[in-house]
């Protein structure tokens, strides 16, 4: 390849797996299955959240909003994965990448804040209950997830825009399964400190301080439930705040080891299989995860499916 200064190729070759063209097949068809899977079950969860009513609350709003960024997330990245995998040309044009990076990391910051909106959400209902009402009322729900969303997008476009005027001097070979920015900056020519740095400083704010945020307020919620008499009352809340527990630490560990992990210590392949994790495999479950340990869920979606039947 010819290295020309400054100049951007008109299309990125994805080298994904292709040093273990043996894995391409089972990643194919595993992204086949799971993709409509997580489609299915995040439309499910935004029907039954919208059209039964004991689901018209602040928990359920901002839960609609995560199954919609799920569905926008593995959306952004899974159709061109299984556009290469499934062909012999592994390559994503200029534009392409561009615009699948702004919405990847679009959905990934907003997800981020998301997160940590839902465990501020679940400290108000558990420690404050008789606030609950009044603080989270629709004004404010609405107020703070524009907030969120209107952040997750200054940060992609900013630190996205940033990243797309390195000079790439010709580089066009991208070692991932999709446009990331670490990776964009990896194959960048000249100097590129200021870009890593960077990139480290808004992941502090938009990883660490969130999941900070979001342990404070399970030590908080876990305190004010020891004080909580009945047992009944301690399954419940337990029930609402496990589901969203299990959905951080799926989300946030792959996150934090690719991002927040000094780029020495990180493998070849984890970018790859991180990606894969925290943008494919955590929006499928998060649906499951919420419908198995939620009563009020499984009732609504039982509701549903006897509607729907019924209607037949």
């Amino acid at each position: 390849m010819a290295l020309i200064n400054g100049s951007h190729s008109e299309e990125f070759i994805l080298l994904g797996f292709t040093d273990r063209p043996w894995m391409e097949l089972p990643l194919f068809v595993m992204l086949l299955i799971t993709y409509p899977m997580a489609m299915m079950g995040n439309i499910a969860i935004i029907l039954v959240s919208k059209l039964d009513p004991r689901l018209h609350s602040p928990m359920y709003f901002f839960l609609t909003n995560l199954s919609f960024l799920d569905m926008c997330y593995t959306t952004s990245i899974v159709p061109q994965m299984l556009f290469n995998l499934g062909s012999s040309k592994k390559t994503i044009s200029y534009l392409g990448c561009a615009v699948q990076l702004y919405f990847f990391h679009l959905m990934g910051g907003t997800e981020c804040l998301l997160l940590a909106l839902m465990s501020l959400d679940r400290y108000v209902a558990i420690c404050k209950p008789l606030h609950y009402t009044l603080i989270m009322n629709q004004q404010i729900c609405v107020l703070l997830v524009s907030i969120v969303w209107l952040s997750g997008m200054t940060y992609a476009v900013s630190e996205g825009t940033v990243t797309l005027q390195l000079p790439l001097c010709g580089l066009n070979q991208l070692d991932h399964l999709l446009c990331e920015i670490p990776v964009l900056i990896k194959i960048a020519c000249g100097e590129k400190s200021a870009n890593e740095l960077t990139l480290s400083v808004v992941c502090i704010f938009m990883l660490a301080v969130p999941l900070c945020l979001i342990l404070a307020s399970y030590a908080c919620i876990g305190h004010a439930m020891l004080k909580i008499k009945s047992s009944e009352g301690r399954r419940k809340a337990f029930g609402t705040c496990s589901s969203h527990l299990i959905v951080v630490f799926l989300f946030y560990g792959p996150a934090i080891s690719m991002y927040l992990q000094p780029s020495s210590s990180i493998t070849r392949d984890q970018p790859k299989f991180m990606a894969l994790f925290y943008g494919v495999v955590t929006p499928t479950l998060n649906p499951f995860i919420y419908t198995l340990r939620n009563k009020d869920v499984k009732g609504a979606l039982g509701n549903l499916r006897r509607r729907i039947f019924s209607s037949k």
